[in-house]
């Protein structure tokens, strides 16, 4: 029942654990503020309180990502030197900077909330109130971007010399903008915004369909999915910047991902498939020339094969299903946005059918599936390297004893997280439903003061 016992397998399993339950936490928390600032505008803009109320609602819950945010991100911030002490004494050094600046951008993020949270109606002028937003915004948006240059960083690793295992000349803005920053960095923030977008029309959607078609639901759906067909589309353009940087930094990854075996011209994009022995794929379908427009921007460009590599040196082929899986659910993050626009622009009657709420529904829980699947492609696919070329996983991993019994201790505790933190985002909403709150502050239902 139990695996043999090995630290660095432990240690993995910890590691991806609490990253894949933080990502939850901390993805939101860093693309709901700026949806906040969205409404909060549009409530100025357009002197409509139904905005303002929708601000004010998603800041509330907000609170509650950011708490068990905080409390996961420094379960990684302590795994990173307990289970990895190896990887740490040799990069640790160079990516302080970074980590360093990711806890300052978390504090200003922080001090800005907690007066933002505690000013509501306070000024004579909105406009103040919202210019507080702001620094939240650039504070959650700076530290998703600081803490990914450091996984950036174990992809690209720059900024040192390496001589006789010992770090130095260490240059840490270098190691920071390192070549898999512009990429990895922009594709972590834009599907921030884009599955918080997603996240909040969920709940609205959710809510029509249950049958309350209160105008406010409908401000709320037409604010997410604008903004989430705008996050689809630069998901997409930064997606293929990125199997550009992969075809000239990280080959063998984009190899692994896509099932290519043998070094080609007019590659074809290999989609779904089973891979039978021998590196047989079957029953996939091939896009051609689609893999060397990927790659390199054209057709007849040739592209890397896994040949090239060594067989120790390879990602694990099963990263093509999560590959596959990621970017399947981006193409329908694109299409339900476009099709919830196209309705309004040309069939406003279809805007609000129950086809369509169940898809925008479905969008939520499939945006934080790809995040999860998309972290799991990009952690797997670096393997077996903990820093790229330079230490194998192993190598960096502990040596103690009962870091599986920490992994059943954490397992544990995330439960009781997740659970505690549904329950109160449930009790929070549920006794203080929109009607009574609409009610309570004389707000029409054109979001005027009645």
């Amino acid at each position: 029942m139990f695996l043999e016992y090995d630290a660095a397998v432990f240690s993995r399993m910890l590691t991806g654990l609490t990253l894949g339950f933080h990502i939850i936490f901390a993805t939101i928390g860093v693309g709901v503020p700026l949806m906040i600032a969205f409404a909060e505008w549009m409530g100025l803009r357009k002197h409509d309180e139904h905005y303002r109320l929708l601000a004010r609602r998603w800041a509330r819950g907000f609170v509650v990502t950011v708490a068990v945010g905080v409390v996961t991100g420094t379960s990684i911030g302590l795994q990173l030197n307990l289970l990895w002490p190896n990887f740490m004494q040799l990069a640790g050094q160079t990516i302080s900077l970074p980590l360093f600046m990711e806890v300052f951008a978390f504090f200003f993020e922080a001090i800005f909330l907690g007066i933002y949270l505690y000013t509501w109606d306070r000024f004579k002028n909105r406009t103040r109130h919202f210019l507080l937003m702001i620094p939240i915004v650039i504070g959650a948006s700076f530290s998703a971007f600081f803490i990914t240059s450091v996984n950036s960083f174990m992809n690209a690793p720059r900024g040192f010399e390496l001589t006789n295992g010992v770090i130095t000349n260490i240059h840490p803005l270098a190691a920071m903008f390192n070549p898999a920053a512009p990429t990895k960095t922009a594709h972590v923030l834009v599907t921030c915004y884009l599955t918080s977008a997603f996240v909040l029309g969920m709940i609205g959607a959710v809510k029509m369909l249950k049958g309350d078609r209160h105008v406010y639901h409908k401000k709320a759906l037409q604010l997410t999915m604008t903004a989430a067909f705008v996050f689809s589309i630069g998901t997409v353009g930064i997606g293929d910047l990125s199997g550009k940087y992969l075809a000239e930094y990280q080959p063998e990854k984009l190899a692994a991902a896509e099932w290519h075996f043998k070094t080609q011209t007019e590659a074809p994009l290999v989609v779904g498939g089973v891979l039978k022995e021998g590196n047989n794929v079957q029953y996939a379908l091939e896009v051609p020339y689609a893999l060397s427009i990927l790659a390199h921007g054209t057709p007849s460009a040739e592209v890397t094969g896994l040949e090239e590599f060594a067989q120790e040196d390879r990602p694990p082929l099963i990263v093509h299903y999560f590959f596959d899986s990621m970017v399947a659910i981006g193409m329908y993050l694109v299409f339900i946005p476009l099709l919830y626009l196209v309705f309004r622009w040309k069939k406003p009657g279809w805007l609000h059918h129950k086809v369509l709420l169940w898809g925008i529904a479905a969008g939520g829980p499939l945006s934080i599936l790809a995040t999860e699947l998309g972290w799991v492609y990009a952690e797997v696919g670096r393997q077996p390297w903990i820093l790229h070329d330079i230490m194998r996983t192993p190598e960096g991993a502990t040596t103690s004893e009962h870091v599986d019994a920490m992994l059943y201790l954490f397992i544990g505790l995330y439960a009781v997280l997740g659970i505690s933190s549904a329950v109160v985002l449930r009790k929070m909403f549920k006794n203080n439903p929109v009607a009574h709150e609409l009610e309570s502050r004389g707000i029409d239902r054109r979001g005027g003061s009645s």
